[in-house]
């Protein structure tokens, strides 16, 4: 199904080309606008067990990846995210960027971060968390990392088709029943607890509720969720999908291949 390729996505996020950098000693910089929803790139789009990124300079002094095993991946080529005084797990670091799990038993409101460096510490920052705050992953620009509900990825060669079940994939979708923390690898579906106050809109218009079959946690993955749909029985080329959850609603004009 893809997923592993959907979480890379989520991990790279497509990171702009960098170079290391000289100054070992400085420390890291970043600034509370720099710290974003990894699927969006939106600050004011981060929520408990979201996939945050921070940008910024003098991050890390090295590339590191801790997709494998990042429920104990708190310290990652040097490097340390505290969280409201806690190590956030992290997917990844490089000098200019870091990913990075937001604690899931957090609550909405403003908290502190701060990156720490091989005993360099950046300056604290408030953060605000959101009971959601929606954001879909793509594939390419513009186009939602999303498969087929029977298995492939939707691409413009295999598009998805009006009536079909389809599963698109993101982050910061609030917290799920049962809880998943971040010191969990949940292996089982977990559904968010706004499931009442989710709504998935094709081109503007709500899908019914009763087609809305799973929103929750990606069982394997922390921080990823996803959303399985069955599409209106006609749809356009192309559909723009969003995803709104209570206030908080994903960035227009993101499609899926579909006719």
């Amino acid at each position: 199904m893809r997923i592993i390729v959907v979480l890379s996505v989520a991990v790279v996020c497509l990171a702009p080309l960098y170079g290391e950098s000289s100054q070992h000693a400085v420390a890291p910089s970043y600034s509370t606008a720099s710290v974003v929803n990894s699927a969006i790139y939106i600050a004011d789009a981060l929520a408990p067990g979201a996939i945050g990124t921070i940008f910024g300079k003098d991050l890390s002094y090295n590339i590191a990846i801790g997709l494998e095993n990042v429920q104990n991946s708190v310290s990652l080529g040097g490097v340390r995210v505290f969280v409201a005084g806690v190590a956030a797990p992290l997917y990844y670091v490089s000098p200019t960027q870091i990913n990075f799990l937001i604690p899931g038993n957090l609550r909405p409101g403003d908290i502190d971060l701060f990156v720490a460096r091989e005993g360099t510490a950046g300056p604290h920052v408030k953060i605000t968390l959101h009971d959601a705050g929606p954001g879909l992953y793509q594939w390419d620009a513009g186009m939602i990392a999303s498969v087929h509900g029977a298995g492939g990825a939707i691409t413009s060669e295999n598009p998805a088709h009006g009536g079909e079940v389809v599963v698109v994939y993101g982050t910061g979708f609030g917290k799920t029943d049962p809880d998943v923390t971040s010191a969990q690898i949940n292996l089982a579906p977990a559904q968010i607890v706004q499931r009442a106050e989710l709504r998935v809109l094709v081109d503007g218009i709500a899908v019914e509720p009763a087609r809305i079959l799973y929103a929750g946690a990606t069982p394997g993955f922390p921080g990823l969720y996803q959303v399985n749909v069955r599409l209106p029985a006609v749809i356009a080329h192309d559909p723009e999908i969003r995803i709104a959850i209570g206030d908080s609603i994903s960035p227009a004009e993101l499609r899926i291949p579909g006719r």
